[in-house]
């Protein structure tokens, strides 16, 4: 039983890095922590227990952890620092070789964090790392993020077996694992009770859901479709291959899950998309684009690729170039490749150069552009529903459609949270929304 009163009065802060996934956790841990009598406070705020949540997809994300965790020892200098997240999994030692660092940990240990700081909050005289092996990171524990926003990420999934040539995912989170369906209804309902207006469905392979069990990805979406009480459900990331007819149709019958998809690509040249060990061709991904567009012609769809993989000549570029720029997409989430220890990519050849890496980068950030601009000016005099959200922004605030239109108004208090239905105007090109018309 842990003595609850070593925690009274004390504050935790929170610094999480990296995808929604993070941010559901950290969510989870936090109200883990409220609950035995820490009080939560904005980070930057003293406090004296600070839990950073790191990522670790790129070079870049694992210099950012670093960056944040001495940042933090240096502005907290009497709190207890924590570390967790992938970047923990990976690189515990580095983190650990961090002055004012406490306490490191692992993927399977996150959860359990006021079991490791029971009876020992305080300045250890060196950090502590608790890691499990790979091989033992098989709990799932369900979590999902809710505060001042009004979406809520709802973590159905976690860990990943595919083992894609550049990703150390499956590294840091292990094999892929998800609760049953009744769970997780559940944990959406406690979600909704507590004012949550749309469940985003978020996890590092959502669309393997159930795996290991006699339960399917569209078993949990039918069931979450039936709920009362929730407006809006929208799916994230799912693999092209588990995004199937019965999914997209589903989609498209339904008032309660939305018409907004995406896809991860990452090439669209067949044989990078080999090299890179994924799980379909580019004739699948166009079929999947082509489904969803035929059924739901206003739908989002957001689309991930990685430029400068090794192995990505200048004319597999142009394939991915050529492929993109006649299918009917929303919005490119561009990635530029970044090598990762311990995977199978390191030795491929050729490899990319810096520059080659920011010139493809830019031409497809370039096409995104073009292509949000116009499905949102085809969206224009349109009557579509909004969610209003609570961050105000030079007056104003923002919103998002069913189809994912970014959306914009004069800051009003009384309408966050709340969906309101408007008639979609001109584009507003500092913010990237669309301003209501009234």
């Amino acid at each position: 039983m842990i003595d609850q009163s070593q925690f009274e009065h004390k504050k935790v802060s929170f610094y999480t890095l990296g995808c929604k996934l993070n941010f559901s956790e950290s969510s989870s841990i936090g109200r883990s922590l409220s609950e035995v009598g820490f009080e939560r406070v904005r980070f930057g705020e003293k406090a004296d227990l600070v839990v950073i949540n790191t990522c670790s997809v790129t070079d870049l994300a694992d210099k950012k952890c670093r960056q944040a965790i001495r940042k933090t020892v240096k502005r907290n200098p009497g709190a207890m620092v924590v570390v967790t997240g992938c970047y923990a999994q990976l690189k515990p030692d580095d983190i650990a070789s961090i002055e004012g660092v406490d306490l490191v940990l692992g993927a399977n240990e996150k959860f359990k964090l006021l079991e490791y700081i029971d009876g020992n909050f305080k300045k250890w005289d060196h950090s502590e790392v608790f890691r499990s092996e790979l091989k033992n990171v098989k709990d799932f524990y369900p979590s999902y993020s809710y505060s001042d926003r009004t979406r809520c990420f709802l973590k159905v999934q976690d860990g990943c077996d595919y083992f894609c040539s550049y990703c150390t995912i499956p590294l840091a989170r292990g094999k892929s694992r998800s609760g049953s369906v009744k769970e997780t209804v559940e944990l959406a309902k406690k979600a909704i009770d507590e004012g949550a207006k749309e469940l985003i469905l978020t996890g590092v392979n959502v669309g393997d859901f159930g795996k290991g069990s006699d339960e399917k990805f569209i078993d949990l979406l039918k069931a979450l479709d039936a709920l009362k009480d929730i407006e809006r459900i929208r799916i994230g990331s799912v693999e092209p291959e588990l995004l199937t007819d019965e999914i997209i149709e589903l989609v498209s019958q339904s008032c309660v899950l939305l018409p907004h998809f995406h896809l991860p690509l990452q090439s669209g040249s067949d044989e990078v998309l080999r090299i890179m060990r994924r799980h379909y061709d580019t004739k699948l991904f166009r079929e999947r684009v082509e489904k969803i567009k035929t059924l739901m012609p206003d739908a989002f769809i957001g689309i991930d690729v990685i430029v400068g993989v090794n192995g990505e000549t200048a004319s597999a570029f142009d394939e991915t170039h050529a492929f993109l720029k006649n299918l009917p997409f929303s919005q490119l989430h561009v990635f530029t490749y970044s090598e990762r220890p311990n995977t199978k990519a390191l030795k491929i050849e050729p490899k990319v150069t810096p520059e080659q890496k920011r010139e493809r980068s830019q031409a497809l950030l370039n096409m995104s552009e073009r292509k949000t601009k116009a499905f949102y000016l085809e969206h224009r005099n349109q009557h579509r529903r909004v969610l209003w959200e609570a961050q105000e922004l030079e007056g104003h605030m923002f919103g998002f459609t069913d189809n994912y239109i970014k959306m914009m108004r004069n800051f009003d208090k009384n309408r966050i949270n709340q969906i309101e239905e408007v008639t979609l105007a001109d584009i507003n090109i500092e913010h990237n929304a669309l301003n209501i018309m009234e």
